[in-house]
């Protein structure tokens, strides 16, 4: 009896860190879809055509940031797939989990992570992994670095290369 419960847990907790969409993922997908809804009426949402004009309209915006433009890239050819879950009203987090699963790209598109005055402190506060990201982003790459404390150093180091916009 014990056996089971231990492996009904397990398997659950396996389950949940399997998830596609952990804290933190999907963040440009949802951000897109909340403003495409947010730019339609009540009654165009329940409509495929018009949101996928909607889509189309939001993706040919002249001011959208280069995380946006990606995100419509990986959206413009499966709009009729995004549309038909949006259409039954759906939260955005949960239409970037579905089109996640026909396009995997789309929730590994995330936004940066703001490093401008950041501290020793505060940047020992991140994940490694937060910190590799913030190298990958600067084109920098920490050969031989394997403690945190020296992907921070390296982080604090390329600081001027920080505000590069793509």
């Amino acid at each position: 009896m014990k056996t089971t419960k231990a492996l009904i847990l397990t398997a659950a907790s396996v389950m949940m860190m399997a998830s596609p969409a952990a804290a933190g993922d999907c963040e440009v997908c949802i951000k897109v879809m909340d403003d495409v809804r947010a730019n339609m009426s009540k009654k165009e949402t329940k409509d495929k055509p018009s949101i996928e004009a909607a889509l189309g309209t939001y993706c040919q915006k002249s001011d959208l940031g280069p995380r946006e433009k990606k995100l419509c890239y990986y959206i413009d050819p499966i709009k009729r797939d995004v549309a038909h879950p949006f259409s039954l009203g759906m939260p955005s987090k949960k239409v970037c989990e579905r089109i996640n699963n026909s396009n995997p790209e789309i929730c590994s598109v995330k936004f940066p992570v703001a490093t401008a005055k950041m501290e020793k402190q505060d940047l020992s506060k991140l994940r490694v992994k937060q910190l590799k990201s913030i190298l990958a982003d600067r084109g920098v790459e920490c050969k031989g670095c394997v403690e945190k404390s020296e992907f921070i150093k390296k982080v604090q180091d390329t600081e001027h290369m920080a505000h590069v916009e793509f």
